[in-house]
């Protein structure tokens, strides 16, 4: 028998929700919960409760992060003009963006 899920307020987990997306959206939901570290459950839901979501800097963001610029950049050379940038690839920069700005790194002068 399998252990019971909690949260971290040792609540039973035991209701399940389910939707479909779009392969889109399904890939974007994908590079999104990679970059936050989190689990896609802990991540969806508290979108959906409109809670803060903090992205604690670990060996995975940092190499989600890292691969996620490197496709940034094959996308912008990729592009000639400003004009050709389509709005997935604004959306994602935005967020790497928002999450490297909350990160602090041991250069940083918080300490």
């Amino acid at each position: 028998m399998s252990a019971k899920n909690v949260d971290n307020k040792n609540r039973w987990r035991n209701k399940t929700v389910a939707f479909r997306v779009s392969p889109e959206e399904w890939e974007q939901l994908e590079k999104v919960v990679k970059l936050t570290g989190l689990t896609k459950q802990d991540y969806i839901t508290r979108k959906l409760l409109n809670q803060e979501v903090i992205v604690q800097g670990n060996t995975r963001v940092f190499k989600a992060l890292r691969n996620e610029l490197t496709n940034v950049l094959i996308e912008l050379r990729r592009i000639e003009s400003g004009s050709a940038i389509d709005d997935e690839l604004l959306n994602l920069i935005e967020i790497i963006t928002i999450i490297m700005g909350g990160l602090k790194g041991d250069d940083d002068d918080g300490n």
